[in-house]
């Protein structure tokens, strides 16, 4: 959808980002210790995320997979926010909450649609699904910011929670957080 913005209107707005210290894992949770391990074994973590993964390809979510999850974890939860977004706040590209300690990972293309096997809350545009990078052309590298949290107890909320009600509702129970950084950028 963005790809059909001028390029000169990306360039124009390449100086407003929403910052990495507004997401969450830098402002919300930021005393939360780092001991959480998450990679992909499609990018690595600074690295360019492959177009497939983008809105420039098929845009399927990409895989992911955790390790050091405390003994306590009753629940993980999966955030994933655009930094480089010309927008107040970072754009949430993902929600996906609940998801069993036992589990260490998504495949690829696991939350790409609303029937996944995994609770999923709404998008920046207001979907229940990943919400494939999708820059305005010469905006710039954009960070996406894979962030992982390690819950004490499940989250009682409702069907399909938005950012605020999920960061809200997470307060007082992260006990441990990782993150993994895609970068991807329209010419």
């Amino acid at each position: 959808m963005l790809e059909k913005i001028p390029s000169v209107v990306g360039e124009a707005l390449s100086g407003l980002k929403a910052g990495t210290e507004k997401t969450a894992f830098h402002e919300v949770f930021a005393d939360v210790p780092v001991t959480l391990a998450l990679s992909s074994p499609a990018f690595a973590d600074g690295a360019a995320m492959p177009a497939r993964f983008t809105a420039d390809g098929a845009g399927m979510s990409p895989p992911l997979a955790w390790t050091g999850l405390p003994p306590d974890t009753a629940c993980v939860v999966l955030l994933v926010e655009d930094a480089g977004s010309p927008t107040p706040h970072p754009l949430v590209h993902l929600i996906a909450w609940n998801i069993p300690a036992d589990r260490t990972g998504l495949g690829e293309g696991d939350v790409s649609r609303p029937d996944a096997d995994v609770s999923l809350g709404r998008n920046s545009f207001l979907r229940t699904a990943w919400l494939p990078p999708d820059p305005p052309s010469g905006h710039g590298q954009h960070a996406y910011l894979f962030q992982i949290y390690a819950l004490r107890r499940t989250l009682d909320l409702a069907k399909d929670p938005g950012r605020g009600a999920l960061l809200s509702a997470m307060k007082g129970l992260v006990a441990a957080k990782g993150m993994l950084t895609g970068t991807y950028a329209r010419a």
